[in-house]
């Protein structure tokens, strides 16, 4: 066991079992006293490891973790102080592995309930390499404007009240972590404050005792006075009389031993803690009261010379607390119109996911809502869907596929292989729809006759999005837009859209038998006549609908299904690594 001081200003600690509020907690404290650096120097969180990110006054930092013990002493060989907050299942194991670490000086246990037998070993190996452990069952300790442990000391504002930002003349020890937050408060009213406070827990075999900490206390030069609370059960305040009858201790000590109400009661009564609970009359707060009266722990007239006090800092205040009190008002980081996911339970659009199931809405149903923020008509959200399911393939040649395929025989992973063919959509595949669209509105809403609209993107330049087929022409015709073109003569209002774009395939048919209407040319402009044909949507709409891009995102939803279905296949069949063969390759200088 330590004979002197065992945390300053400059102690660090490794933190056992992520906690944020605990860490948040010391970091604000060595803010308020005034600490260059945290005292929180790494973070252990088994089978973890990389930053988490906490507050140094107004600065964020990065405090790194790492999934071991050993690794973090490694990393922070000057970090002396484990403060563990495993559950009482792995804080034993977790505690001896520490305090077998070189670096390592004190363990602070945090769990109640860890195991007589387990805590037992840890106090033998712990005195048999003269190293400190507060706990089990404690809130830890501090050292007035120096270090504190996990939550010891409570709040800031207590902190504050307390005196604890600076140090005082009172060495005091406890059993109680709660009573040692009211004992803070009142040493701070009637004395100059508390220079080291300890609550060794309340476990029935602590792994320091009382007697352990005022010993300590008395050899460190600041401490002028010391204050002891003790509580009824076990033997622990006896050492101390021992102590004080033996001389060992040479400053005053102030000392009471609680629960004294224990005799009103008829039957043992066990109180918060495990050892407190009185095992026969010698260990009853009454008869330990007086052994240490007896002793000389009483109150004596000493006097302390008063500290000079200064104004703490004030800790910044949390944002999210800060709004949730009205203080104030924070611009947000993103804005969003579609989905809504804070209530009990997700919506889209406005529409609960209970709704949208209970009322059988379709993937069409969905994408209007997600997408266009507003319930279209079945008609159009079962054109949606056809047009997914119309693009969702087009077999293991074009470049989409290919990609895919050959990324999936690279032995890539399921996301790799998706975005690989995706990465080829574009104004030469599959993305032509919004041009198609765009292009075919601007020359539709100017009247332009198909002549003069091909011509005018010939003299440009520009091929007309939409036309040419690399397999279909005139006599054999893209199924795919036959079946829209049918549906659309069905049930759309309007398909004045798309009749211009069959008028300028007449004419550009005229030219080459393969500049055919292709599915991207009637998709992009049957969109055009469901959108203004639905009556839902501003003719500004339905430009910046087509300007965003919305239409080309059918094709990379629906082209995704197939890509993954090929990637799914490779994997499925075992194929090998793809290289292209040599003899369809054209050599050239």
């Amino acid at each position: 066991m330590a004979t002197g001081q065992i945390f300053s200003k400059t102690t660090q600690a490794l933190f056992y079992n992520y906690k944020q509020l605990p860490i948040q907690r010391m970091l604000d404290f060595d803010f308020l006293c005034g600490r260059e650096t945290p005292s929180v120097a790494g973070i252990i969180n088994p089978g973890s490891d990389g930053f988490q990110k906490l507050f140094f006054g107004q600065e964020e930092i990065a405090i790194p973790v790492h999934p071991t013990i050993e690794a973090a002493c490694n990393a922070h060989p000057t970090a002396d102080v484990f403060i563990n907050f495993a559950s009482f299942r792995s804080a034993a194991a977790s505690s001896m592995s520490a305090l077998k670490q070189p670096t390592i000086r004190v363990v602070a246990i945090i769990a109640e309930g860890v195991p007589e037998s387990d805590t037992k070993q840890l106090i033998s190996y712990a005195r048999a390499n003269n190293k400190v452990i507060i706990g089990p069952a404690t809130v830890g300790g501090i050292q007035a404007g120096a270090f504190k442990i996990g939550d010891t000391a409570g709040t800031i504002d207590n902190i504050i009240q307390c005196k604890l930002y600076r140090p005082g003349s009172v060495g005091f020890v406890s059993k109680s972590g709660g009573m040692s937050n009211e004992m803070y408060n009142t040493i701070a009213r009637v004395t100059d404050g508390i220079y080291e406070g300890i609550a060794i827990g309340g476990d029935v075999f602590p792994g320091s005792t009382l007697s352990d900490h005022i010993l300590r206390f008395n050899n460190i030069p600041q401490v002028k006075m010391m204050v002891v609370l003790g509580e009824l059960g076990g033997k622990d305040e006896y050492s101390l009389v021992e102590a004080l009858k033996q001389g060992k201790v040479q400053k005053p000590v102030v000392a009471w031993v609680s629960g004294t109400c224990a005799r009103l009661f008829k039957s043992e009564v066990q109180f918060g803690h495990a050892g407190a609970k009185s095992g026969g009359e010698l260990e009853s707060a009454q008869a330990k009261n007086q052994a240490l009266k007896d002793a000389g722990a009483v109150v004596e007239d000493g006097k302390i010379s008063p500290v000079t006090e200064i104004t703490p800092p004030p800790i910044p205040e949390d944002l999210k607390t800060a709004i949730k009190s009205g203080k104030v008002r924070a611009p947000t980081h993103i804005i969003s119109t579609i989905s809504d996911d804070r209530g009990e339970e997700p919506c889209y659009a406005g529409v609960p996911m209970s709704t949208i199931i209970e009322q059988g809405y379709g993937v069409g149903d969905v994408i209007s809502l997600l997408w266009f923020k507003r319930s279209l008509p079945r008609y159009c959200t079962q054109f949606i869907e056809m047009c997914i399911m119309l693009c969702a393939d087009h077999g293991p040649c074009v470049s989409g596929a290919h990609n895919s395929i050959v990324t999936a025989r690279a032995g890539k992973d399921l996301v790799s292989s998706l975005v690989s063919g995706l990465l080829t959509i574009g104004p030469r595949f599959g993305g032509a729809i919004d041009d198609a669209a765009r292009y075919f509105k601007d020359a539709y809403d100017r009247n332009l006759t198909p002549y003069e609209f091909v011509e005018g993107m010939k003299k440009k330049g520009i091929r007309v999005p939409g036309i040419g087929h690399r397999i279909k022409s005139r006599d054999n015709r893209d199924k795919r837009v036959q079946l829209l073109q049918k549906y659309a003569h069905t049930h759309f209002p309007s398909v004045k859209y798309m009749e211009y774009a069959v008028q300028v395939e007449t004419y550009t048919l005229s030219k080459a038998n393969n500049l055919v209407l292709n599915v991207d040319g009637a998709i992009g402009s049957l969109f055009l006549d469901l959108l203004s044909g639905s009556g839902m949507f501003s003719k500004q709409e339905i430009d910046e609908i087509v300007e965003i891009g919305y239409l080309n995102g059918l094709f990379v939803l629906a082209r995704s299904i197939g890509l993954i279905g090929h990637t799914f296949d490779q994997k499925r069949l075992k194929q090998p690594l793809y290289r292209h063969p040599w003899e369809d390759v054209l050599y050239t200088k």
